[in-house]
Order: C-alpha cells, then sequence, then structure tokens
C-alpha cells in the first residue's frame, strides 16, 4: 500500500513494486540469518539488550539494515519538528519519505555519511593509489521519519514480529506489541532506543491530552489507519507540488480510513481555505483498500 501511494510523485516515476517486494524479502532473510547467528550474544548478556529477547531483534534489524544496506536517516531531511513549515521542501522528493527510496536507492549521489567498512573497503580497491580523497557514489538509501519506521515493520512482519506503527505529533515509530511485552522502538535517528509512551507525549513536540485522543496519538495504528498515515504522506507531496485537488483527493481519502483522526479534517479545511475543490469525505476518491494483512505496507 505504502507502495501504492507513492505512484505518480515527484521522485517516485520509476517505482517497480515486483523490485521493492523482492528487496524486502532479501533484506528480511539478511536480518533473519544475522539474528539467529548472533541469538547467543543474547542468551549470554539478556542484561545487555534489558532482558528482552524482541528488544534484541529490533536491535540487529537495524543494525542490518544500517551496516549491511548502508539504510540510514537523509542528513539533509534532519531538524526539528518546530521549525517544520508547510513549504520547507521536505515533502519535496517521494524517495525520502515513501518506502521506494529505502528499496532502490537514491542513484549515485554523493554519500555524506559512513559507509558500511565492506563497501568502503571494495570502493578504495577501485582507486587506483594516485586517484584523490573522493565522496562515495554507491546507491544511496536515504529515509525519514515517514519511511525508516515503515521499511522496518514491513521487514519485522516478514519475520513474524508483532510490530505497529504508531504516530505522535510531528512524528510516526514503531511499536512491539504482543501479549508478552509492549515497548516502542526509536531507530530513525541514531542508534536504537527503547522509549516508553510518555516521551513521545514530549518529543519532538508537546501534545496535550486533548490532542492525544483528538489524533490517535500513542495507539497502535489498524491497517486502515496506516494506509491513512500513507495518504496523508501522498497529500503532503502533493501539496508541496502545488497539484492541490489531488492532494484534497488523498486527504478525504485518509479521512474516509481513519474518521476519527482531526487531524485529517484540518487538511480538508485547510485546502478549502486555499480554494481547492474538496470531494466531500465519504466519496469514492481511492481506488484502494485496506485489506486486514499484516503484510499490508
Amino acid at each position: 500500500m505504502n507502495l501504492l501511494c507513492a505512484q505518480g510523485l515527484s521522485g517516485a516515476d520509476a517505482v517497480d513494486p515486483t523490485t521493492c517486494l523482492a528487496q524486502l524479502d532479501e533484506m528480511a532473510a539478511r536480518v533473519r540469518s544475522e539474528t539467529e547467528r548472533h541469538l547467543y550474544r543474547f542468551q549470554k548478556n539478556p542484561a545487555e539488550y534489558e532482558n528482552s529477547q524482541g528488544f534484541f531483534r529490533m536491535v540487529m534489524l537495524a543494525v542490518v539494515l544500517a551496516e549491511d544496506f548502508g539504510v540510514r536517516y537523509a542528513p539533509g531531511k534532519m531538524g526539528t519538528a518546530a521549525a517544520a513549515r508547510a513549504d520547507d521542501g521536505f515533502f519535496a522528493d517521494a524517495r525520502y519519505v515513501f518506502l521506494h527510496g529505502l528499496l532502490q536507492g537514491h542513484g549515485n549521489s554523493p554519500s555524506p555519511t559512513p559507509l558500511p567498512k565492506e563497501r568502503v573497503a571494495e570502493e578504495e580497491s577501485a582507486l587506483s593509489p594516485q586517484s584523490p580523497p573522493q565522496l562515495s557514489t554507491i546507491n544511496l538509501r536515504l529515509g525519514t521519519c515517514s519511511s525508516l519506521p515503515v521499511l522496518q515493520v514491513a521487514i519485522g512482519r516478514r519475520l513474524g514480529y508483532p510490530l505497529k506503527l504508531v504516530t505522535t505529533k510531528g512524528h510516526l515509530f514503531v511499536r512491539w506489541d504482543d501479549a508478552h511485552e509492549r515497548f516502542n522502538i526509536e531507530a530513525a535517528g541514531q542508534g536504537v532506543n527503547r522509549f516508553n509512551d510518555d516521551y513521545y507525549r514530549h518529543w519532538p513536540l508537546e501534545i496535550t491530552p486533548a490532542e492525544e485522543a483528538a489524533e490517535g496519538y500513542l495507539k497502535s495504528l489498524t491497517p486502515p489507519e496506516e494506509l491513512a498515515v500513507f495518504l496523508s504522506t501522498r497529500g503532503m507531496c502533493l501539496r508541496e507540488a502545488g497539484r492541490l485537488p489531488e492532494a484534497a483527493e488523498a486527504f478525504a481519502a485518509a479521512a474516509r480510513f481513519a474518521p476519527a483522526c482531526r487531524g485529517y479534517q484540518v487538511m480538508l479545511a485547510s485546502l478549502r481555505a486555499e480554494g481547492t475543490l474538496v470531494p466531500s469525505v465519504g466519496s469514492r476518491v481511492d481506488r484502494t483498500t485496506a485489506k486486514d494483512g499484516k503484510q499490508n505496507l
């Protein structure tokens, strides 16, 4: 669903869903093999992973994505949510906010961040002794908090992990949620951390109890609500590109799938104020359905 919501956007011209799904399977297989290979570390010292095998598995997932596939947060997109503006360019390129950018990469662009040691060695060996130092031009896999948690959940669900997407104001994160334990994972920045719900009531922005209730913050999203998040991201990309009627359709669809979330209604009202012809929330503006499958991302 995430890949479908990116279609037709700037930066999503060459999205190949078949290739992307195959890449997800490859990543999941690598995470599985590396996790099992290093499971002895948890068994030897569970306290190092807060006595949680689930946390150990999420740490391994994040480490493999970073070290074996070069997945990282896009440096140019880093900033504070408090400084975010509607026209700040965050949604200008769909590759940074949708899943395909982390699966198909960003082409040959200079890398401002350290590379996995294996790739560094490969590139250094390809340079002659006389070659001057230069930035890497590997196929980058850069994302943001709009796409990195989606990647983690898509891979984790392929491994049978009980992962959910969760929203707070200006941010998306991951939750491990089953009958045995429930904890939040923050792996979209530096390292991997566990934070309780109260942390996200103050970061990246303060939220009031009224906002938490009205927006559905801090609750595990259902499949239709996940689709609503993807549609709202699509809407923001379209709005950034000046495609206001299409943005309105995306937010109307988001409101249909998550009618309890006030934010989607607010965006519709904002688009009306900008003079856009906005379809009603109940109109058939979307041609996708949210199925109840756990890998429906």
